[in-house]
Order: structure tokens, then sequence, then C-alpha cells
């Protein structure tokens, strides 16, 4: 038994060897030598040829001229880019400053031709060039947007952003989308078509003082549908100012002035008469003319029907259909007692004066217990007589 088990060990060490034997031989060793005659390659692949692309594509027609021509290039870099207009002259484009991309600066004409002849070099060292030929749109007919307020402008805390193209637009979220608004802070706001042709936008309680806005309306070559293009941007940076809010009680007959949400002055009024009672609800104040003549006829009311021509002054706008804060020597004694103006708030001289010289478009004027229908949105700008729940909506998309 004895020699038996002597003889398992001997055959146990002995595999064990080989083992160890067996492993060593088939790879590294310690030292980091390889045994044996095998070899290990690595392949690199081949350097690709650059591949260039353009838009719009070639043979393309009826581009739109706001919308920028583009070219890239894949697995290599652009060595030259060159856009003409049918008179060989260049037009205007920027290279990305990993020389992938080259975009357009410079907006096309309307109507035209345009060639496009880009080269490229390729990771494998070799240039190759691509050229593409391609024709603006024509449109049916160009539309152009007035904006208001205007440029460098300080209006008041109730004003909206008006605009107002001169061609019906079919395609309202388009143009919605070339509009571009920011403020300072952000404000949130929506908006409202009140027809084919206009619409506002406004946040949904009235601007807080200091508010910057800037208006960046990106419409020239540009589809509002139907065959309708733009005619050309549109830009404006607006500040709104002070706080200003009239608030005209016809049944106590006074109009309570704040500023920054103090009162300044209280002020007797005589509003419109039982005939011609003035529409309540929140108006914005539009324009103001040291002199001016008020005409009854041109809205509707005859001379020999109670109208009247009168030359009136200090007068400030509240609305489209005649409704002015202005100065009433005339009627003094009813300020403050009873309603005989045919529709105007009525003040003394001094007091119109100073709401003239404290006036910018955008103050807020709200009427109240004046005996008179709302105000219609339409009025002026009436937008705050819109609930904001109907505002979101979008009104006449």
């Amino acid at each position: 038994m004895s020699v038996r088990r002597g003889t398992l060990r001997a055959v146990a060490i002995g595999l064990v060897a080989l083992v160890a034997v067996g492993c060593s031989a088939s790879g590294a060793t310690e030292s980091g030598s390889t045994t044996g005659s095998s070899t290990t390659t690595s392949t690199t692949p081949p350097a690709k040829p650059v591949t260039l692309s353009t838009g719009p594509a070639d043979q393309a027609v009826d581009v739109a001229p706001g919308v920028p021509v583009v070219a890239t290039a894949t697995d290599g870099k652009l060595t030259q880019v060159a856009l003409t207009n049918p008179e060989g002259k260049a037009v205007a484009g920027q290279l990305s400053p990993d020389g992938l991309q080259w975009t357009s600066t410079e907006p096309l004409g309307y109507g035209k031709s345009y060639t496009l002849a880009v080269t490229g070099q390729g990771a494998d060292g070799k240039t190759a060039t691509k050229t593409s030929t391609f024709t603006t749109v024509q449109p049916r007919t160009l539309t152009f947007l007035s904006i208001y307020p205007l440029d460098g402008w300080t209006v008041g805390v109730g004003q909206p952003l008006s605009f107002s193209f001169d061609e019906p637009i079919a395609d309202k979220a388009a143009a919605e989308a070339m509009i571009g608004i920011t403020t300072e802070p952000k404000v949130d706001g929506a908006f409202y078509w009140f027809d084919e042709k206009t619409v506002h936008w406004r946040p949904q309680n009235y601007w807080a003082s200091g508010t910057k806005i800037t208006i960046n309306a990106k419409v020239y070559g540009k589809h509002l549908g139907n065959g309708v293009y733009g005619e050309e941007d549109r830009n404006a940076t607006v500040t709104i100012g002070d706080s200003i809010i009239h608030e005209a009680d016809g049944g106590t007959h006074q109009v309570v002035t704040k500023i920054n949400g103090q009162v300044a002055r209280t002020m007797p009024t005589s509003m419109g008469n039982a005939q011609n009672t003035t529409p309540v609800g929140t108006y914005v104040l539009m324009e103001k003319h040291a002199n001016i003549v008020m005409d009854s006829r041109t809205y509707g009311l005859a001379l020999d029907a109670g109208g009247y021509v009168t030359d009136v002054q200090w007068a400030t706008r509240m609305s489209h259909s005649g409704i002015f804060f202005h100065s009433a020597p005339w009627s003094i004694a009813d300020q403050g007692n009873r309603n005989v103006s045919h529709g105007c708030l009525n003040l003394s001289p001094e007091n119109a004066r100073w709401v003239y010289d404290i006036s910018q478009p955008g103050d807020v004027v709200i009427v109240t217990n004046s005996g008179g229908p709302a105000l219609e949105p339409t009025d002026g700008f009436g937008d705050w007589q819109i609930p904001w729940a109907q505002w979101v909506t979008g009104g006449n998309r």
C-alpha cells in the first residue's frame, strides 16, 4: 500500500509540472517576451475623402430668400466657398471655426438665380469640389409689417406690442414664429389676432416699470402663406416707464391718478352725458396734442344732431373713437358734479395740462360707473378688456 501511494504522488507532481509548462509556453513570459513563432499585426483604416453637401439642393426652385444657404464638409474641411448672384457679386457668408460649415449671412433677393461653388479637403489630403445652382421664389405679393411702439420709445405699463401686416396672413403660426420678443427681466406673454392682419402681444398683467423689451421681427424672405412673403425685417427696443394709472369714476366724478402706486392727484371730471355715455373698461393712452380740433362728424355725429367742431387744448387720446382727457373750461362747474360731455373726460385747464405733461403712450385709464357700455377691445388698445383665458386662445387664428 505505501508503494502505491508514493507512485500516485509522483504522477500528480508530474501533471502539475506539465500544466505549468503548458501555461507559460502559450503566452508572454514575465519579462514581456513571447515564445514561439506567432506575431501580432494591427491595421489602420485608410483616410477618407471629403464629402461635400449644400443646401438648397442643386436645381432647387422657389427657395425662400430668408433661409440661409449652407455648405458642409464631412471627413475633411471646407477650403473655399463662393455664393454668387446673377451679376457675379459674392454673397457674404461665414465659415465655422472648425471649418466644417459655411453659412450665408446676407439675405438673398426674390426671383433670382444663385450659384454656390464649394471646395474642400479630405482627411486623405485630396481636394473635391461641388457646384449647385438654385432659384429663389417670386412672391405673389409682399407684405410690410408695422410695429408699435417704435424703437427707442418709453411707454407705460399697459402698452401692448402691436404688429400690423398690410396683407392678410394665412399662416399665422409662421408669422408668430418670425416675431421674436425678449424681455429683461423675463416676462411670459401671448399673441392675440384681432383680424387677418393685426396681432398683439402682451403679458397676463401690466408690465413692471423698468422692463426692457427687444422686438426682432425677421420676416424678410419668409413665407406667410398663400404666396405672401415678408418685405422687410423690423426691430425695436422699448423701455417700460413709470406706472401711471388713472382711475376715473363716473359716479363720484373724480379721477384719481396713481404714479408708481402712490396717489399723485385727484381731479374733478365730467364724463359723457346720458346720450353719449363713456364706455367703461381699461383704456391705454395713445397720443397727445397741445391743440386739436375735435369734430364730432368724424365718429358719425352730425352738427344738426347735437354735434360740434371745437378747438381744445391739452388733449390726451384714450381711444380710436375719439375719447380724450382734455381741457374743458366751459364745464368746470359740472366737473365733480355731473356728466355733461359727449364722452370725453373733461378736466380743468390746469389738470388737463398736468395729465398732458406726465402722460406717455401706454399709460392706463380705468373708467367705472359711467353708465356706458363696455369698451370694445378694438377701440384703441382695449386689449385688457379681453380676459387672459380668452387671450391665450390666440383670437382670430
